[in-house]
């Protein structure tokens, strides 16, 4: 039986790069279990009716604007490159990073116009153009594959335009940002024939409550019930805290979830309120 001919649900994600292995691993969590084995192209979902196949991060956007495919897990720069026409169904918080253009650390230049007529080698030929050309500024793009930054070092460009995430690379080959074009991170893509699809919504709700999880905790705290409105502002929660009578008269129980990054302080402020038993323990999947 032809793959892309079956009712399954055919999902284009990362074979590999930086996308693949958080990719692989959210899905994971979600409750779909596949195996990533090797070279193999694809693989079938045990729990669900759903085909995993394997492709380049860049042509995810293709595969799925042309219903080739019916979701994909892919770069939102990559969608704007390709100018791909898909619907995104949900940004899942990492693979996030910079479009930048780059130039000899030493360049003290700070107009754009100084690279009209100039070479800017890049991988992303179409940003690269659309952003010069809105600053009227006419330029001669080098369209590139992999690795650009050796291209200035070796004078066969004045610039390059390429993604950046800690910067360490462009220091290593003595560059520069010179202007940000866009930021961008990680999406879940849709044909917009699928988009409303129950299944597709499904698949979005069950990533929805796992990227809640990874970002908060579940804290739980005793405080006396005249104080309960002064530890509410500390502890607002998702949407409202759970609260329960103790046995112990005139004392409340508090559960309330919490950013994972706010943790440590808001329970040094929750104690310093008079709170007591705070304890701090981990979600691992969620619905709001």
């Amino acid at each position: 039986m032809n793959l892309l001919t079956t009712d399954k649900i055919k999902f284009v994600i990362p074979t590999k790069g930086r996308l693949k292995d958080p990719t692989v691993e959210l899905l994971q969590k979600a409750g779909y279990k596949f195996r990533v084995q090797g070279r193999n192209l694809y693989a079938t979902c045990t729990t669900a009716d759903i085909v995993f196949i394997f492709v380049r991060a860049d042509d995810i956007p293709v595969l799925v604007d042309s219903g080739v495919a019916d979701l994909g897990i892919t770069g939102g720069d990559l969608i704007l490159e390709r100018g791909s026409d898909v619907a995104e169904i949900l940004k899942l918080g990492f693979g996030k990073c910079r479009l930048c253009v780059a130039v000899r650390d030493s360049l003290t230049e700070d107009s754009v116009g100084y690279f009209h007529g100039r070479k800017i080698a890049t991988s992303f030929p179409v940003m690269t153009t659309r952003f010069f050309k809105a600053q009227g500024v006419d330029i001669k793009c080098v369209e590139m594959k992999g690795s650009v930054e050796i291209m200035v070092d070796l004078n066969l460009a004045d610039a390059i335009v390429d993604i950046v995430e800690t910067g360490d690379s462009l220091r290593d080959n003595n560059l520069k940002v010179f202007r940000d074009i866009g930021s961008y991170e990680t999406v879940l893509i849709a044909n917009r024939a699928v988009a409303d699809d129950p299944r597709v919504m499904q698949i979005r709700r069950r990533i929805e409550g796992i990227l809640v999880a990874n970002n908060y905790s579940m804290l739980e705290y005793n405080i006396k019930c005249d104080l309960l409105k002064e530890a509410e502002k500390v502890t607002p929660g998702f949407d409202s805290p759970t609260v329960s009578k103790l046995d112990l008269e005139n004392w409340l129980a508090v559960k309330v979830m919490v950013k994972k990054n706010e943790v440590v302080d808001v329970m040094d402020r929750l104690e310093a309120l008079g709170a007591t038993a705070i304890i701090e323990s981990e979600i691992k999947n969620c619905r709001l």
